[in-house]
């Protein structure tokens, strides 16, 4: 299964456990344990376009050396191992057309299946909450509980990255702060 509806475009980090980063991090709000993830490593490049011009502009680099330009050594050795193991030290030249198309696919199309999380010790991004229709917009009072206020992350309530949940924890606290 793969959930196309959220997509993000912005930095992610490759660490020794998984990914993270500003892009892994928003994507944890959709994505569900059992589903795959697509990552376009390069998505401000027509890399189909990009890999055939390199190939008849620099025939006599490796592929690998090519992508170095857009990320480091070690990242391209592990692309290399992933999507082209057996042509490594073969020249740009020696590609055709259709292979390079292949891997550009494969680079603009990256599925991975996480395996997990970790955890809520590691999260910076959390779901779930006191349900919204249990509250007043107003005050934050409880609707059935007079006297009893909700705010900022206890409930229901998802910002994007980039302080929108801070917003919302400091307008909710002076909505029931004015209300109480």
């Amino acid at each position: 299964m793969f959930n196309a509806l959220a997509n993000f475009k912005a930095n992610m980090l490759f660490t020794h456990r998984g990914i993270s980063g500003p892009a892994a991090l928003q994507l944890s709000n959709y994505w569900n344990l059992g589903e795959y993830i697509g990552i376009n490593l390069l998505p401000d490049i027509d890399l189909e376009s990009y890999l055939i011009e390199e190939k008849n502009t620099y025939g006599n680099i490796s592929l690998k050396k090519c992508l170095a330009k857009h990320f480091s050594k070690a990242f391209c050795y592990e692309l290399e191992q992933m999507f082209w193991p057996d042509l490594g030290d073969k020249p740009m030249a020696g590609f055709s057309d259709h292979t390079l198309k292949e891997i550009a696919q494969s680079l603009s199309a990256w599925r991975l299946k996480p395996s997990g999380t970790e955890g809520y010790r590691k999260a910076e991004v959390t779901l779930g909450g006191v349900d919204t229709n249990e509250i007043s917009s107003k005050t934050m009072e409880c609707k059935h509980y007079r006297g009893l206020y909700f705010i900022g992350e206890v409930l229901d309530v998802t910002g994007h990255l980039g302080g929108f949940n801070f917003q919302w924890a400091w307008a909710s606290a002076n909505a029931a702060s004015e209300a109480a």
